[in-house]
């Protein structure tokens, strides 16, 4: 048995692991702040600490973890692009991940965001609640027929592509490993380049890398179709958020959907309804009638929280356990 320290814990994480830890019998610690400098001391000493997208892992975190004698960092979440693992393995830090949780939770969001973005429906949905029945304003497209670009094709990706391949979209897809299912069904592979220049609807579904860093900036968007409506349910920072708003003020963008934002760590999972939000380049985007955000929801089904939640504890058992995990991260050489 061993102390799992979980920052950035709500109560629907709570609900999650206590029901997995039935099982596994760990000793599980809640703590609602986000891991980072000035909140890394809650951590008991020798546990193993618990993290999510959000929270600081950066090196001074680490060092600081290090210092209470924790060795094991469990990501409950896919993506470890806030991790320093350059840091961890200098430190002696294992660091485990999720892998694979729900991709049909977080496909399926993608989805959702391109049907309510085309069809208007945030919009209609109010206009009715205020008694108002008109349909100016909400005309969409047909997406049978439309050129829709993956750029990604892993669990999550492939999942996108092919219900936007049932929904008889011409499908173009871009990854360095293609799908050979996807292929079989008609879904071209092309280069990046060609994705984002030639497709009506785009959605980004990659990991955050150095390679993907500002995937669609300025000289991206330039090369897109007019009116091109623009999904990410990736990673915040797959996207340069100052030359996406350029790119809807010129209409080169017709349509935006978020379920990431760049800097969303001060922002999101948390209910900030009362405040003033800071962040100027977030408030601009609000004001936008043709973008949709939504606050990093799309992993959020009942399905995925208690895989997530099993799978933590499964490496956090391999961990004392002393034996392999499949889902540690090799840290860089």
């Amino acid at each position: 048995m061993i102390d799992v320290c979980l920052f950035s814990a709500k109560r629907y994480d709570r609900d999650a692991f206590a029901a997995a830890n039935e099982s596994a019998g760990h000793r599980l610690i809640f703590i609602e702040a986000r891991l980072e400098p000035g909140t890394l001391q809650l951590a008991p000493s020798r546990s193993v600490v618990c993290a999510f997208v959000n929270d600081d892992l950066g090196a001074d975190v680490l060092n600081g973890l290090a210092q209470q004698d924790v060795r094991h960092i469990a990501l409950r979440c896919a993506g470890f692009n806030h991790v320093d693992l350059e840091a961890a393995k200098r430190l002696a830090i294992s660091v485990v991940r999720v892998p694979a949780y729900s991709p049909n939770a977080v496909a399926e969001h993608t989805l959702a965001l391109i049907l309510s973005l085309n069809r208007r429906i945030p919009r209609a949905y109010n206009r009715v609640r205020d008694g108002n029945f008109a349909l100016d304003g909400l005309l969409g497209f047909d997406l049978a027929g439309k050129t829709a670009g993956v750029v990604g094709t892993g669990r999550i990706g492939a999942i996108v592509a092919r219900l936007l391949w049932h929904l008889r979209c011409d499908v173009v897809a871009f990854d360095p490993f293609p799908d050979a299912g996807l292929e079989e069904l008609g879904v071209r592979y092309v280069s990046r380049d060609e994705v984002v220049a030639t497709s009506d609807v785009l959605t980004l579904n990659c990991p955050l890398t150095d390679e993907t860093l500002h995937l669609i900036d300025a000289a991206a968007i330039a090369t897109m179709k007019p009116g091109v409506m623009l999904v990410n349910t990736g990673r915040g920072a797959l996207i340069d958020t100052a030359a996406v708003i350029d790119g809807l003020k010129s209409g080169r963008i017709g349509s935006l959907a978020l379920d990431v934002y760049e800097e969303e760590g001060p922002l999101f999972f948390e209910d900030r309804s009362d405040q003033i939000i800071l962040d100027d380049v977030f408030a601009r985007l609000l004001l936008f009638p043709n973008v949709l955000i939504t606050a990093h929801q799309g992993f959020f089904t009942r399905e995925a929280l208690s895989a997530i939640a099993a799978t933590t504890l499964e490496n956090v058992t391999d961990l004392e356990a002393g034996r392999p995990c499949p889902n540690e991260i090799d840290a860089a050489p």
